[in-house]
């Protein structure tokens, strides 16, 4: 069996791929892809420029992920999110979010403060995309405070569970509204994990992550 890491092609082929599904991922994330919309792997090769492979693999890990479907011949398109399937994702979420967010208190408290920069650095992220109406960056800058949580918790297998699921948000955090209530619970979360309080920052997160599924259900769907 090849080992990866001393075959460089592998590794390099493996590296494209990574790129061209991040690509990918935020054009349907800015809806340069809209849902329901056919992809056709040599077109997005092309504005990728890239060659076809790592975008063929690129396509079937979002197939997989959940993002892009399978059309009945041949080709993939754009996953239409339905009402259930934004259910679903935070029925998954919320207990999770809210585990990250006590993990993480806990970290703070037996010493780990040293590790809330980047936890800061995506709040003022935020805070600035909002002001400059950059909806993709305050996009981006919500999402990468929740994974900041997650890495701070300090729970490898919660990080891992938490990957496939973040593209998944990313997803929905584009396409719904983000209220200025979004940017001031983040920042809420953040006190009580910096205070190091467990149970107060997970009390938190619970009414985020509610609060959250509201505006995406009445974005999407009017709800």
């Amino acid at each position: 069996m090849t080992d990866k890491a001393a075959d460089p092609g592998r590794a390099g082929s493996a590296s494209l791929g990574a790129r061209a599904r991040e690509a990918v991922l935020q054009r349907i994330v800015d809806r340069r892809y809209e849902q329901g919309a056919r992809l056709v792997e040599r077109e997005v090769a092309e504005e990728l420029g890239m060659s076809r492979v790592p975008v063929r693999e690129a396509l079937r890990a979002l197939v997989a992920e959940g993002l892009l479907e399978l059309l009945p011949h041949s080709g993939v398109r754009v996953r239409r999110l339905e009402r259930v399937d934004v259910e679903h994702l935070y029925e998954v979420w919320e207990p999770l979010a809210v585990q990250a967010s006590r993990l993480a208190a806990r970290a703070v408290a037996a010493g780990a403060g040293g590790r809330l920069a980047p936890l800061e650095a995506a709040l003022r992220q935020a805070e600035s995309a909002a002001e400059e109406d950059e909806g993709a960056r305050e996009v981006a800058a919500h999402t990468a405070f929740h994974e900041e949580v997650v890495a701070l918790a300090g729970n490898p297998l919660l990080a891992r569970t938490m990957e496939q699921l973040s593209r998944q948000l990313r997803l929905l955090f584009g396409l719904r509204e983000e209220p200025a209530q979004m940017r001031a619970q983040h920042a809420e979360m953040y006190r009580h994990i910096a205070a190091g309080d467990p149970e107060a920052a997970a009390a938190s997160t619970l009414l985020h992550v509610r609060d959250s599924r509201a505006v995406a259900l009445r974005s999407l769907f009017g709800a």
